[in-house]
C-alpha cells in the first residue's frame, strides 16, 4: 500500500545546499551580463551582444523556478521541526525585515543611477526614492513571504487524507521513467491561461501570470519532499529527464530562431507557443538538475555551509553593487568581454566584502539582513 512519508523526511539534503549557492551565483552572473544583452536594463552598454542575449534567455527559464522549488522543500522541512507560530516568526525575521531594509536602503541607489540626470545628488534623491517602496530585484523575497504563508496551509493539506491521495497519485506517476514530466501539462495550462488574462511581464505579486507560475514550482517542492519515493525517482530517472531536457532545448531554440510566423499564426497563438516551450525547458531542467544533484552532491563541505549562510545578504546587495559599478564600466573604451569580466570581478569582490566584513561580524546587521545572531564567547 502506498503511503505518504511526510513523517520520514530526510533533513540531510546536501544537493539543495549546493543548488541554492550555484543558482544564486547564476543569478549574479545573469545580472552582470544584463548591461550587455540589449534588453533595456537599469544601465546599458552602447553596444550589445545578440549571442549573449540568446544564451541568457535560455537560462532564464529555470534558475528562479528551481529556487522556488527548493523554498517549497524548505518550508516542509522547517514545519516538521517547529510550530506554525515559530515558523511565521522565522519568516518575519528572515524575510520581511530584510525586505523592508532592502527596499529602504539597498534599492534606492539603483533607481538613482538609472535616473542620475534627474537629480543633483544621491542624498537629495534618497528620500524620494526610498519612499517609493520599490522592491526591484527583491520581488523574489516578496514572493517568498506570500508563498511561505500559503505553505503552512498547503503543508497541512498534503498531510490530510485528501492531500495524501494527491501525493500518492504523483508517486505512482513518478515510478514511470518519464512520468513526472507529464506534470508539465498542468504547468503549461497555468502559464498560458494566466498570461492571457494578465499579459503584463512585470513581477508584481498580483500579476498571476508570474506569481502562479513560480508558485507551481513551490508546491512541487512541497509534494516531492513529502514522499520519499517521488524524491528518489528524480535520481533514478535522471537520464530520461536529461533526454527530455535536450529535446525541450531543441524545440525551444527551433522556435526561438524560427522565421517570422506572423503569416501563419496570430500573435496570441505565437505567444502561447512561446510560453509552452518555455515551460518544457523549465520543468525538464528542474527534473534533470535535481536528479543529477542527488547523484553527485552527496556531501556538504564546511565552505558550502558558510556560503549558504551568506548567500542571502549576497543576493540582497549584489544587483545594487552591479548597477553602481557597471555605471562607470560601461563608459570604458573596451570590448564587451573585457567589461563583463571587469564587472564580474569588481562586483563579486565588493559584494563579498560587504557580506563578510560588514554584515557577518555584527549581530545588528545580521538581524537586519536575515541572518541568525551569533553568540559571543567570552
Amino acid at each position: 500500500m502506498t503511503t505518504n512519508t511526510s513523517d520520514k523526511i530526510d533533513l540531510r539534503l546536501p544537493e539543495l545546499d549546493w543548488l541554492r549557492v550555484i543558482l544564486i551565483f547564476a543569478v549574479f552572473i545573469h545580472h552582470v551580463c544584463m548591461p550587455f544583452n540589449g534588453d533595456g536594463w537599469h544601465i546599458m552598454n552602447k553596444d550589445s551582444s545578440k549571442l549573449l542575449d540568446d544564451i541568457m534567455v535560455y537560462f532564464e527559464q529555470f534558475r528562479l523556478p528551481i529556487l522556488f522549488f527548493i523554498s517549497g522543500v524548505g518550508s516542509v522541512i522547517l514545519l516538521s521541526k517547529v510550530t506554525v507560530k515559530k515558523f511565521i516568526k522565522d519568516k518575519f525575521l528572515r524575510l520581511f525585515i530584510p525586505l523592508v531594509i532592502g527596499v529602504l536602503l539597498v534599492v534606492p541607489p539603483q533607481n538613482y543611477i538609472e535616473n542620475i540626470n534627474d537629480f543633483q545628488s544621491y542624498w537629495q534623491a534618497f528620500p524620494l526614492l526610498a519612499l517609493k517602496f520599490e522592491t526591484n530585484h527583491l520581488w523574489f523575497i516578496e514572493y517568498l513571504i506570500v508563498f511561505f504563508l500559503l505553505g503552512i496551509v498547503l503543508n497541512k493539506f498534503f498531510s490530510s487524507s485528501l492531500g495524501t491521495k494527491v501525493v500518492n497519485s504523483i508517486e505512482k506517476l513518478s515510478q514511470f521513467k518519464m512520468g513526472l514530466f507529464l506534470l508539465v501539462i498542468l504547468l503549461v495550462v497555468i502559464k498560458v491561461y494566466f498570461s492571457l488574462v494578465f499579459p503584463s511581464a512585470d513581477n508584481r505579486i498580483e500579476n498571476l501570470s508570474s506569481s502562479l507560475f513560480y508558485f507551481f514550482f513551490f508546491i512541487a517542492g512541497i509534494i516531492f519532499i513529502k514522499n520519499k519515493n517521488i524524491w528518489q525517482s528524480l535520481c533514478k530517472h535522471r537520464f530520461y529527464s536529461l533526454v527530455l531536457l535536450i529535446l525541450s532545448t531543441i524545440v525551444f531554440y527551433a522556435y526561438y530562431y524560427a522565421p517570422n510566423l506572423g503569416d501563419y499564426f496570430s500573435l496570441d497563438t505565437r505567444w502561447i507557443l512561446w510560453w509552452s516551450v518555455c515551460c518544457l525547458v523549465a520543468w525538464s531542467a528542474l527534473l534533470t538538475i535535481l536528479g543529477y544533484a542527488q547523484f553527485y552532491f552527496t556531501k556538504t563541505p564546511k565552505w558550502l555551509g558558510l556560503s549558504n549562510e551568506l548567500i542571502y545578504p549576497f543576493y540582497i546587495f549584489h544587483q545594487t553593487v552591479i548597477v553602481v559599478i557597471g555605471y562607470y564600466i560601461i563608459d570604458w573604451q573596451a570590448p564587451i568581454l573585457v567589461k563583463i569580466i571587469s564587472l564580474f570581478v569588481l562586483s563579486f569582490s565588493a559584494t563579498s566584502v560587504i557580506c563578510w566584513f560588514i554584515i557577518k561580524p555584527f549581530n545588528t546587521l545580521r538581524f537586519l539582513f536575515g541572518l541568525k545572531r551569533v553568540k559571543r564567547v567570552a
